[in-house]
């Protein structure tokens, strides 16, 4: 990097940075925290339990937003001042010393972004994540376990709990379905991203032939939505099955009809759980997973109304993403238009590049 190209990442970042604060807002920012102290130290505070909650997490994910705003903000401001003196005195060490530092200055900016990307009204909620394999039998089935490995091993990255709700593994490998939560700051805001078909492209292990073989898969992702949200489901609309659970579980799988389907007629939407032994449990399960999974659907019907789109099947019904393992190895978004070839790395969980990717070119798309 020279002076000139280090002066023209400056001016980028600062557009960038004037833009995040004009979202961002960081006066206001400073206006609600002094109203949420002068609250907090009201005598009556605390009598509501689930009021006081509610304010107190609104002050944490202010707090954040704002401390990252300022270290973004001071980053950029040392760095346009320390260039502008070192070019003026000719101090060609502190201007190498700047030029080495420029990547950590942009990935600074960068995380504010994202930070603000992430400050949905749901996006720090746990994300539920169902992968169902399409067409193809054991090739599809083995690429949707191997998609589920990556969000293991993404949550695991990330230090995320992770709850199975429901497991069906596949007759030869892989699965038939698979939904479980993932338990941690912001997991739906980053895996919402996630929803839509993911083919893969690889020289298929079940084939005695070794031709390649093209499969799919949908990835479904929903907030796990408080219980406070109003959702109206009534007992017209629904079907509820129930069934033995499969795989592990000793004794207990196959003598009771624990495992729980419901189908909402009205949508088609189907949700299943199995993890409990109790039926009571499972149906409990399902039912908060259906309606996360409606109300994931009514806003992305919402918004597909908003962008003059129609979908036949809302949400996740559409390819996003390709990985491809022969003849060469790359993995493309279909909405960044990013491609990286770091393929095992992100099979392996290596995937926040992925998705921070789409969240800016989403973001970028809407000011357009």
């Amino acid at each position: 990097m020279d002076s000139y190209e280090y002066g023209e990442l400056l001016k980028s970042l600062k557009t960038k940075m004037s833009n995040i604060t004009d979202i961002t807002q960081p006066d206001k920012i400073k206006d609600r925290l002094k109203e949420i102290e002068q609250i907090q130290q009201e005598p009556n505070f605390w009598n509501d339990a689930k009021e006081a909650a509610k304010i107190s997490q609104e002050k944490n994910k202010l707090e954040k937003i704002l401390n990252v705003w300022q270290d973004a903000n001071d980053a950029l401001n040392d760095a346009i001042e320390y260039y502008e003196l070192a070019k003026s005195e000719g101090d060609e060490e502190t201007l190498e010393m700047l030029f080495e530092d420029a990547p950590n200055l942009k990935e600074h900016i960068q995380a504010l972004e994202i930070q603000i990307m992430l400050s949905g009204e749901h996006d720090s909620n746990n994300a539920i994540v169902s992968i169902h394999p399409g067409a193809g039998g054991t090739e599809s089935q083995d690429w949707a376990s191997m998609l589920y490995r990556m969000y293991l091993r993404w949550a695991e990255r990330h230090n995320f709990k992770v709850e199975v709700l429901d497991y069906q593994p596949g007759e030869e490998a892989g699965i038939k379905d698979v939904s479980f939560i993932i338990k941690g700051e912001n997991a739906y805001g980053y895996l919402k991203v996630e929803n839509g078909i993911h083919r893969l492209v690889r020289i298929s292990p079940f084939d005695a032939n070794a031709k390649r073989h093209t499969s799919f898969a949908s990835v479904m992702v929903s907030p796990e939505i408080d219980d406070d949200i109003d959702i109206e489901i009534e007992d017209k609309d629904i079907r509820i099955d129930t069934y033995r659970a499969s795989g592990a579980g000793g004794q207990h799988v196959n003598k009771t009809e624990s495992a729980i389907r419901i189908t909402h007629i009205p949508t088609g939407i189907v949700v299943q759980c199995q993890n409990d032994r109790s039926q009571h449990k499972n149906k409990a399960s399902a039912m908060k997973m259906l309606k996360s999974r409606l109300y994931e659907y009514e806003m992305a019907k919402k918004q597909a109304e908003i962008d003059g789109i129609e979908k036949s099947e809302i949400g996740w019904g559409h390819q996003i993403r390709s990985y491809v393992l022969q003849p060469y190895q790359q993995v493309k978004d279909n909405r960044s238009n990013e491609a990286f070839t770091n393929v095992e790395a992100i099979l392996d969980g290596d995937i926040d590049k992925l998705i921070e990717g789409v969240l800016i070119a989403q973001a970028n798309s809407k000011k357009s």
